[in-house]
């Protein structure tokens, strides 16, 4: 039997918008397509990493850069069927649980790249269950937007590993299109930390 979720009311361009302009300093990684919109619309910055054509890597990718980078806030902005898909790094940010690292999925219930097909965050899946079971004791949901409060909190407060999961409409703004030249972007996040190009 399919199973739908409370059909969410969260405006997902508003609350990543929110999400970023109350933590000015955080360097932020995207999922793949939607998220990297969302941030990108959000307002360009040289701490924004695009994850472009690596679906299932953006957690990863955001627990070493946190690990590399302890003084510094990291956000994975990614979602559901991204973060399904690269599921198993869950499990190594539990097992390191970097005090910088906030893992924030945009759930729509559905793989928006695609076709709209429904994931499993809406045929029974409980992302904040699964992200506990590695370990994520701070793993919430957020149903109203004037919660990003919590989530911009825990960024700026780097008091530990936090994993939330935001339940958006299945609308889908115009889309807003960062650089997609992997070596462009990876230069000048490296150069927004000082250090050189290679």
């Amino acid at each position: 039997m399919t199973q739908v979720k409370d059909t969410p009311s969260i405006d997902r361009r508003k609350f990543v918008a929110e999400l970023l302009a109350g933590v000015p300093q955080a360097l932020v990684v995207t999922g793949l397509g939607s998220p990297s919109y969302d941030v990108f619309a959000a307002g360009e910055r040289d701490e924004n990493f695009y994850l472009w054509g690596a679906m299932g890597g953006s957690a990863a990718l955001g627990l070493g850069l946190a690990l590399a980078q302890p003084d510094k806030s990291v956000v994975v902005v990614t979602g559901d069927g991204e973060a399904l898909m690269g599921v198993g790094a869950l499990g190594t940010i539990g097992a390191k649980q970097p005090r910088n690292l906030t893992v924030v999925v945009l759930d729509n219930g559905h793989y928006g790249e695609t076709g709209m097909q429904q994931s499993h965050s809406s045929l029974g899946t409980s992302l904040v269950a699964v992200a506990k079971g590695f370990g994520l004791a701070d793993s919430f949901e957020v149903r109203d937007g004037r919660d990003v409060a919590q989530v911009i909190e825990r960024v700026n407060s780097r008091r530990g590993t936090a994993f939330a999961q935001v339940h958006i409409g299945t609308e889908e703004p115009p889309r807003a299109l960062p650089a997609r030249d992997g070596v462009f972007i990876k230069n000048r996040f490296r150069a927004s930390l000082g250090y050189q190009p290679f």
